[in-house]
């Protein structure tokens, strides 16, 4: 199993994340951004998106974070990690699709600001931080983990990018449920952390 990834990218840690907790051998392959290996022909071969992470599990290709934690939770028959149930399977999309629209053009854009240079409206995007935030910190006041009563592949998905808003100028120090919600991630076994940047809040 090949993992295709970047250490600053928050897509590519939820796949290096959850490949870890699950406890799955596997090669780590660095692609060098910077040099455009991810526009590379033999790369676009693997992802026509040109996007980091892709996973290679002995020829089954699959690009895109959350398709990979799905793939892998399917593939180690990991029900804890996505439930089979319809309640429960529906808890985890929401949140999926919660990493893929509001954490995309929230934290995690507004980290791309500060440590890639990319072109947002910094203030849109850390109010749209913000706002996930407070919908987080109200889910998170009453409960441990977003889809239920133990950690799902939607805490994955949402940690990455949360964890290191600060280098995105986004204080977290309002949030003291998500900031815990954050702790007893990390303190799963298995746990890989996310590079850090000095950037941001996080100078």
């Amino acid at each position: 199993m090949k993992l295709y990834h970047h250490p600053l990218s928050g897509h590519s840690h939820r796949a290096r994340l959850f490949v870890s907790l699950l406890g799955l051998p596997h090669d780590l392959i660095e692609v060098d951004l910077k040099a455009g290996a991810h526009k590379s022909p033999e790369f676009l071969a693997l992802n026509p998106f040109g996007q980091v992470p892709v996973l290679d599990d002995d020829g089954v290709v699959v690009a895109d974070s959350n398709a990979i934690l799905v793939y892998l939770a399917k593939k180690a028959g990991r029900a804890d990690w996505l439930p089979e149930d319809p309640q429960g399977a529906a808890a985890v999309q929401r949140w999926l699709s919660v990493a893929a629209g509001d954490v995309a053009y929230g934290p995690a854009a507004a980290r791309l600001i500060t440590v890639f240079g990319a072109k947002y409206d910094a203030d849109e995007v850390i109010a749209r931080a913000h706002a996930l935030l407070a919908r987080l910190e109200s889910r998170l006041s009453g409960q441990d983990w977003l889809a239920g009563g133990r950690p799902t592949i939607a805490d994955v998905a949402i940690y990455s990018y949360v964890a290191r808003a600060p280098e995105g100028n986004v204080d977290l120090s309002g949030y003291p449920a998500v900031t815990a919600f954050l702790r007893r991630l990390e303190e799963l076994p298995g746990f890989v952390p996310f590079a850090r940047t000095p950037v941001g809040l996080a100078a």
